[in-house]
């Protein structure tokens, strides 16, 4: 497992260098970072399918009739 040998996790409000953490951990912290990564990409995604939402829903607005309340 390549990993960069300042990289440290913090659990718990305390900081451990990845590389001097048992293989076991290492995976962890892989897996950890394989989520966040894929946790990250779909917050982007819902940020554009939102603002997409958002203009669709605007232009339906400008489409219909206009009704008197």
């Amino acid at each position: 497992m390549m990993m960069d040998d300042e990289l440290e996790v913090t659990v718990n409000g305390v900081s451990y260098k990845v590389r001097e953490l048992s293989d076991a951990a290492q995976e962890q912290v892989t897996n950890l970072q394989f989520v966040d990564a894929q946790i990250a990409d779909l917050t982007a995604k819902l940020a554009v399918y939102q603002t997409a939402r958002n203009a669709y829903q605007s232009a339906l607005q400008l489409l219909l009739p206009v009704t008197k309340q």
